[in-house]
This record gives C-alpha cells, sequence and structure tokens, in this order.
C-alpha cells in the first residue's frame, strides 16, 4: 500500500509537468515567431484556436495530477481514506487526465496531418498570381512536408518560419500528450494494485488480531469467584 502511494506522488507530479509543458506549447502557438501580430489580426490556425493543449491535456490533466498527488501523499479529506475511495479517486482523475490528453492527441495529429496556417501564392485561371491566408499543405498529395524540407520556406510566406514553429510545438503537445496516456494507464494499474493490496493488508491485520485476542484469552489467569 506504501509503495501505490508513493508511486501515486511520483505519477502526480509528472502529470502535473507535463500539463504545464502542454500549455506552454499551445500558447507558443499563438504567437508565431514570438510576434504578436498574427494573434491580433486573427491569423491563427484552428487547431491552435482550439486550444486542447491548454485545457485538455493541460489543465484536466493538471487537475487529475492534483488529485492523485492527494491520494498519494494522504492530504487534504483524502488523510484518513481507505483502499476503496482511494481507489475510486485515483481512476476518477485518471478518467479525466486520459480525456484531455486524448483530445490533446488528436488535434495534434490533425495539425500536423494538415499543415500550418500561413500566407501563401495561388495560381489563378488567367495564369495571375495572388496571395492568400490557409492551408497550402493540406490538399498537396503527392507531397509530404513532413518530410520535404524544401516547402517549408518555399510555400509559406508569412509568418516567418511558419511551418517550423508549426511542427515543433504541434509535435511537442504530440510527444506530451502520449507521454501523460501512458502515466495515466499506469496510474490506472498502481490504483488496482493499491487497492488489493490495501484489502489484504486490512484483512491481515484483522486476522493477527483476531489471533492475538484468542491468546490472550486462553493464557489469562482465571479469577476465582
Amino acid at each position: 500500500m506504501a509503495c501505490s502511494r508513493s508511486c501515486s506522488r511520483i505519477l502526480g507530479v509528472s502529470l502535473g509537468l507535463s500539463a504545464l509543458f502542454a500549455a506552454g506549447a499551445n500558447l507558443a502557438l499563438f504567437f508565431p515567431d514570438w510576434e504578436v501580430t498574427s494573434l491580433r489580426n486573427g491569423l491563427i490556425g484552428k487547431h491552435a484556436l482550439r486550444g486542447s493543449g491548454l485545457w485538455g491535456g493541460g489543465l484536466m490533466v493538471f487537475l487529475a495530477s492534483i488529485l492523485i498527488s492527494l491520494v498519494g501523499w494522504r492530504q487534504g479529506c483524502f488523510r484518513n481514506s481507505g483502499a476503496c475511495k482511494s481507489m475510486l479517486v485515483s481512476l476518477l482523475a485518471s478518467c479525466l487526465a486520459f480525456f484531455g490528453a486524448f483530445v490533446c492527441f488528436i488535434t495534434s495529429g490533425a495539425a500536423l496531418k494538415n499543415g500550418p496556417f500561413c500566407m501563401f501564392d495561388v495560381s489563378w485561371s488567367n495564369e495571375t498570381q495572388a496571395s492568400k491566408y490557409g492551408y497550402p499543405f493540406q490538399d498537396l498529395t503527392d507531397r509530404n512536408y513532413l518530410y520535404d524540407r524544401f516547402l517549408w520556406d518555399s510555400v509559406c510566406l508569412e509568418p516567418s518560419r511558419a511551418v517550423i514553429w508549426h511542427v515543433t510545438f504541434f509535435s511537442t503537445l504530440l510527444g506530451v500528450s502520449v507521454l501523460q496516456i501512458m502515466l495515466v494507464l499506469v496510474q490506472v494499474i498502481n490504483s488496482f494494485l493499491g487497492f488489493f493490496c490495501g484489502f489484504f493488508e486490512k484483512r491481515e491485520v484483522i486476522s493477527v488480531l483476531g489471533a492475538s485476542r484468542a491468546k490472550w484469552v486462553l493464557v489469562s489467569p482465571r479469577i476465582p469467584p
């Protein structure tokens, strides 16, 4: 049981740190190349604006990490909680973290697939060219921009370094969300182990107390009437 609580402490802190990384990566996507022009003009991609790294992999996972840490440290209302209550709270917190991390994972994967939101040149039927904002790599079928570094600097005109910014921080969100899902799965296993260990420890203590009481009754001298 003590080992399970120690594991919950470590997992709670790890989930909390990963939530901060996810929130920071999503915030950075609002400021391409550390400029506020795109955000001020409303030229931020839809995947970044969904903020799954803020409320999903960030806030939801962070709240779950607090609950898991409280269970592990036996603080607050969990100070005298039993194995059943600790397992229930841990499982609910794990479900909350899993949902947030999973949404962040799906959103980040879709963002990497569609590519960044940027200004690029478009050719019209009258052989004229114009520039517009959109997703230039979304309908690109013959080449994958993730593996073709030449496209990174030749397609997106504004903001500067749009592709590398997009790939770097959404890859960070994708990796962090995968880590969070793995930590949540470990915590689920740890919760069940803690429940069964606590249950058997309780039965063992009851058995020892019962044996000690029976032994005391047998050896205690009888007082004559």
